[in-house]
């Protein structure tokens, strides 16, 4: 189990068993799949110890794992949508200008006046680049790109970044002052 209070990171999922010996295919979120079986054992949400994955394959969507305590199909189908995690430690440092996403969730935003934005609630990858989901709840965020202009600065050591929306972005997140006919 992991230390009390320790940010877990979710690293890959189980996408469904494999074979009737119990391997499983994992849907994994590192950048490279087969780094998911080098940060040790893999937890659940609350940190207990869920698998000890040695690689025996690949797939399209990641890895496919054996760990022994896991001896048949129906004891891998059993953790079928399941998330698996590591503690934040295991994972290598983040290259300069890098950042994993558990890092900046719950960083405080500020404007580049100092004024209070709320929270980094959430990162989303669409595709088409990183957003950053800012405000103090869901019903009152605003998505702003994950770039150097939207997002100048980043102090993680001190709890905070600041954000700059695009024009665009603060006048889609505002109520129209006239009512439109």
């Amino acid at each position: 189990m992991s230390g009390i209070g320790e940010r877990l990171v979710c690293v890959a999922e189980v996408a469904t068993a494999h074979g009737v010996r119990g391997a499983l295919k994992l849907r994994c979120f590192t950048e490279r799949p087969e780094n998911v079986v080098a940060y040790g054992p893999l937890l659940d949400a609350g940190g207990r110890e869920l698998l000890r994955p040695r690689m025996i394959g690949r797939w399209r969507g990641g890895v496919v794992v054996v760990s022994e305590n896991i001896r048949d199909r129906d004891a891998a189908e059993a953790l079928r949508g399941r998330k698996l995690y590591v503690p934040r430690h295991a994972l290598p440092p983040a290259g300069e200008e890098e950042y994993y996403h558990a890092d900046l969730l719950g960083l405080r935003a500020v404007g580049t006046g100092g004024e209070e934005r709320g929270e980094v609630l959430a990162v989303h990858e669409f595709g088409a680049g990183t957003l950053l989901e800012i405000g103090h709840d869901r019903r009152d965020s605003l998505l702003v790109p994950f770039t150097r202009e939207a997002v100048p600065e980043i102090h993680l050591e001190r709890g905070y970044l600041v954000v700059e929306p695009p024009p665009m972005v603060e006048a889609e997140g505002r109520e129209r002052e006239e009512p439109v006919s």
